[in-house]
């Protein structure tokens, strides 16, 4: 049987990649995976499913962002949700902090917001994209839905960022 084979241990260590020192990318996070969170030191946990975060990962030490996002190519990914979990992540970043990004299977919802939070931190779409694959085998960034959105946010986020007139 299945359930024979799954370890004990295993229940614990939720599917985590180490994108940079400061940025994280998972997979369903549950109330199982808190201690292995807390190991981390993440200081900001960034939620794009539909239900809210577990409640252990929405108490101290964690802050936590509910950022629901759906994954369809028939629903563009909100650039305002985008805006607001980078913003959020940069501020975090900025001050040496962890972030990590989660969804149900690490491979669009998630990979388009830490995309767009490296993109924030001065990355390049392209830039952003391929390390994010070269540390999570499973991320798709590439899938087209998921590209046109990081490449709007980048588009949108650079257009924001215009020095002030003198």
């Amino acid at each position: 049987m299945l359930a024979e084979m799954v370890e004990p241990a295993d229940l614990q260590v939720s599917d985590i990649s180490e994108i940079t020192d400061q940025l994280y990318i998972a997979s369903r996070l549950q109330a199982r995976h808190v201690e292995s969170v807390r190991d981390l030191d993440i200081d900001l946990i960034l939620s794009t499913i539909w239900l809210a975060p577990t409640r252990g990962l929405r108490r101290e030490p964690f802050r936590s962002m509910w950022l629901p996002l759906v994954d369809s190519p028939l629903v563009p990914l909100p650039l305002f949700i985008l805006r607001r979990g980078a913003r959020a992540a940069v501020l975090v970043m900025a001050a040496g902090g962890k972030v990590l990004i989660y969804c149900r299977g690490g491979i669009h919802r998630s990979v388009a917001m830490a995309s767009c939070i490296l993109i924030a931190r001065g990355m390049a779409a392209d830039e952003a994209m391929a390390l994010i694959t070269a540390h999570r085998p499973v991320a798709d960034p590439h899938a087209p839905y998921i590209e046109r959105r990081i490449r709007a946010f980048e588009k949108d986020w650079l257009s924001r960022q215009r020095p002030a007139s003198t």
